[in-house]
């Protein structure tokens, strides 16, 4: 019913930029706290930011200093800029987010299909 759909990803060059979104549709009361992961081949899914919904951020030491996540409540959206990206960075990213559909139903966790960044010269 709640669907979290990224996009953004793509091919580019080490150095590059990409801005990656991730929007939450269907009954939605409330989202509460939001978040990057990536995974790449023959790895565990690694947390990459994640964003309260008192606009804390928090940062893997890995992605700190050239990521930074955002978000638009009134858009459903959260959003992780990525800087200098290197070809270490090349993983498909997801974005997950615990989300309250009614004012009387439990807080759920929600995952995206992912969205691939490659990066490679």
């Amino acid at each position: 019913q709640v669907q979290l759909v990224e996009s953004g990803g793509g091919l580019v060059q080490p150095g590059g930029s990409l801005r990656l979104s991730c929007a939450a549709s269907g009954s939605i009361f409330r989202i509460y706290d939001m978040g990057w992961y990536r995974q790449a081949p023959g790895r565990q899914r690694e947390l990459v930011a994640t964003i309260s919904n008192d606009y804390i951020r928090s940062y893997a030491d890995s992605a700190k200093g050239r990521f930074t996540i955002s978000r638009d409540n009134a858009k459903n959206t959260v959003y992780l800029q990525i800087n200098s990206l290197k070809p270490e960075d090349t993983a498909v990213y997801y974005c997950n987010a615990g989300i309250k559909k009614y004012s009387y139903s439990r807080t759920q966790l929600s995952w995206g299909q992912g969205t691939q960044v490659t990066v490679s010269s």
